[in-house]
């Protein structure tokens, strides 16, 4: 993907453009060799967070030539940690399977056996505690 980026007073101003519309809004200037109120532009993809981990944004920096996002990502502090535990513990009290542990690592409820990896289509049957295969 082909991105440019305006330059003003040495930083990058508002949001990065398309290749196209820039040619077709700054016709003059020459991609190839950019003055200084313009740069190219690297996307990157926002991360996958962990459970315990809050984006806080995207700003655009230079680095090596170029402009490009960087992402920002921290960790939950232990208040947040625990509010987040609790909401899923409560949310899935209401519509959950009590069959099914809380996993501390995930955040999340996990079954008691696996879900079969056969590339079939299950469902939990929590009376007889068991993965049905759905036909």
């Amino acid at each position: 993907m082909e991105l440019y980026i305006r330059i003003k007073d040495g930083q990058p101003f508002e949001h990065p453009i398309f290749g196209d519309n820039f040619r077709q809004a700054f016709p003059s200037v020459d991609a190839n060799n950019l003055p200084s109120e313009f740069a190219q532009f690297t996307r990157v993809d926002q991360p996958s967070l962990s459970a315990y981990e809050v984006y806080e944004g995207v700003t655009y920096e230079w680095q090596d030539g170029g402009v490009t996002d960087v992402h920002h990502v921290r960790s939950m502090t232990d208040a947040e940690k625990i509010a987040k535990q609790n909401l899923v513990k409560t949310q899935w009290a209401e519509r959950g399977w009590a069959s099914w542990t809380f996993d501390e690592t995930i955040c999340g409820f996990v079954p008691p056996t696996p879900r079969p990896t056969d590339n079939k289509v299950y469902r939990w049957d929590e009376p007889i505690l068991s993965w049905v295969e759905i036909a």
